[in-house]
């Protein structure tokens, strides 16, 4: 909390600074993180946002109202999309004023990074003495730094998460109505940046009840992102001929409906991606745990671990990850270490506490792995981003029960865990960057060697890569017309919804690589990672050799020819 001014003019200006060194401190260490990725190449599905963004420049009451190939067959953007259009909004201003670019772009999202860490200290000054720590190790995960280094809507989402909750306390303490109602209008906002924002209706809603014993005026005000969201609903329905927000669960049901196995498949691979992603959980076992805590842990999951060595458990994989099985058993039993331990320190505290305030933890944290692990279409580490806060917020409430420490002892209890956790971020992160990178290179290069096939060359694989390909001018294939006589396609290897034509199709191939050796694979279902969905493997990244990104460049017959030129 801020300190008193205690001998006037100069007392107090020492005071003020003393009570915003931390989020000083934060902030400086925030942008350090998070500046150098601002040339970042766009990755994943930063190019929906982007074209999305482009649209509501030119018409703003439209966002979604125009065709994209983002899977096999041109589509409108409504059915291709299940974001809403808050941070494409939100581009669209800047990028009208800033332009376009890569930098101007990763730029105008930092506040909401900055928001994510200050918010998250702000807040764990209510419930731990040891806010700096929670803010740290929620900066210092690779879920948030590679999220923060993208212009989708997920750290954006988690800023107005936060502070709708920091609304919500204050307003339930004071009963401030305006407090109140600026929090209805956060938890909206939150929502029409992600579909997840909608939790905190519910969860704001258990807690309230949990802390008031009672039904209150407060609940009302719950009632206001309600009404938004209804008539969200409504709009995109009448723009679209259905309600998008309806329409984003209707999907993920779709998607999820699984076997038990697969199920409990999913749940074991979203500890992993906890673990993984939340990257402390796992540095800070040693300080948070008893030594007794910690070998009944390693014993379950030296269990599990033969269990998946000798094949009595099964995770989704790739063939090709069954060659180096044991190395990807030790990565993925060591990252369910750290998924395991902030469930078992959520509960824990609630166990132990058992008021409105580890209610909300607890809640916060189990929500958000039920969401990841059995509601989402796929497990990722966007997924698992809401819980980092919250994760963060825990281990500052384990360190307030331990015994004390000298100023030597804690610093290295609490310096070195952050220390590592941050180093393997950073390198994740840059791992990530040197990924979304060699997609920039890789339509650079088709682009200089086109010559005199420019007009007739076309692409798969989506992504960055298809978002370079058309800002140069070519266009990605729509399978239902998918060849002509003498077309150049250029294929990604390591990419999503790509196929190969028939072999006797195939004039002339060639195959290009380019370099992403980093020392992390964050896509690769060879490797066991899919950072960004768990269909590429169950782990969130693994370390190893990083093979070059290929491209194939095909020159391709008609197959409507019953005699291709050989």
């Amino acid at each position: 909390m801020p300190l008193e001014p205690t001998d006037g003019l100069q007392a107090g200006s020492g005071a003020r600074w003393l009570a915003w060194r931390p989020y000083v401190l934060l902030a400086v260490l925030t942008l350090v993180c998070l500046v150098p990725f601002c040339e970042k190449a766009f990755h994943i599905d930063d190019p929906l946002f982007v074209w999305a963004a482009q649209q509501i420049a030119k018409h703003p009451l439209d966002p979604y109202g125009f065709n994209v190939v983002w899977y096999t067959n041109i589509a409108p953007m409504s059915e291709v999309t299940k974001n809403p259009p808050l941070a494409s909004y939100y581009g669209a201003a800047i990028g009208t004023v800033a332009g376009w670019s890569e930098v101007a772009l990763h730029l105008a999202f930092l506040p909401f990074a900055l928001m994510v860490i200050l918010g998250t200290y702000y807040l764990a000054r209510r419930f731990t003495r040891n806010p700096m720590l929670a803010a740290a190790a929620t900066l210092l995960t690779p879920a948030f730094l590679v999220s923060s280094s993208s212009v989708m809507c997920d750290t954006m989402m988690v800023a107005l998460w936060i502070l709708a909750i920091i609304f919500w306390l204050e307003g339930l303490d004071r009963m401030n109505p305006a407090l109140l109602i600026g929090s209805g209008l956060l938890i909206a906002a939150c929502a029409l940046a992600k579909y997840f924002g909608v939790a905190l209706i519910p969860l704001l809603f258990t807690y309230s009840v949990a802390r008031e014993r009672r039904l209150g005026r407060w609940a009302f005000y719950l009632l206001v992102p309600l009404v938004l969201l209804g008539g969200y609903q409504y709009w995109t329905h009448q723009l679209y001929g259905r309600g998008l927000l309806l329409d984003a669960g209707e999907y993920a049901a779709f998607m999820n409906d699984t076997e038990l196995a697969d199920r409990v498949a999913k749940i074991l691979v979203a500890l992993s991606f906890v673990g993984g992603c939340a990257l402390p959980a796992i540095t800070f076992l040693p300080v948070v745990w008893t030594r007794r805590g910690l070998v009944v842990g390693s014993v379950l999951l030296a269990w599990i671990g033969l269990c998946f060595t000798m094949g009595w458990i099964s995770v989704p994989a790739a063939a090709e990850a069954h060659l180096h099985w044991t190395r990807l058993t030790i990565q993925f039993t060591l990252f369910m270490a750290g998924g395991i331990s902030i469930l078992a320190l959520a509960f824990l505290d609630w166990w132990k506490r058992k008021d409105a305030d580890s209610l909300l933890l607890m809640l916060w944290v189990m929500g958000t792995f039920v969401f990841a692990a059995l509601l989402n279409w796929t497990v990722n580490a966007r997924s698992v981003l809401p819980l980092i806060p919250a994760a963060g917020i825990l281990l500052g409430r384990r360190v307030d029960a331990m015994k004390p420490l000298s100023l030597r002892g804690r610093a290295a209890a609490l310096g070195i865990p952050l220390v590592l956790a941050g180093i393997v971020s950073l390198w994740v992160s840059w791992a990530d960057a040197r990924l979304a990178g060699s997609a920039r290179l890789a339509a650079e290069y088709v682009r200089a060697h086109a010559g005199a096939d420019a007009a007739d060359l076309t692409f798969q694989g989506h992504w960055g890569f298809q978002y370079y390909m058309q800002s140069f001018g070519f266009q990605p294939v729509d399978f239902k017309d998918a060849f002509r006589n003498g077309i150049v396609m250029v294929i990604p290897e390591n990419n999503t919804n790509t196929h190969y034509p028939p072999e006797k199709f195939i004039l002339s191939k060639k195959i290009v690589g380019f370099d992403a050796a980093t020392g992390i694979l964050m896509i690769n279902p060879a490797a066991g990672a899919g950072f960004d969905s768990s269909i590429w493997g169950p782990l969130p990244y693994a370390f190893g050799a990083v093979p070059p990104e290929r491209y194939a460049i095909l020159r391709v017959a008609n197959p409507a020819n019953n005699s291709p030129q050989q």
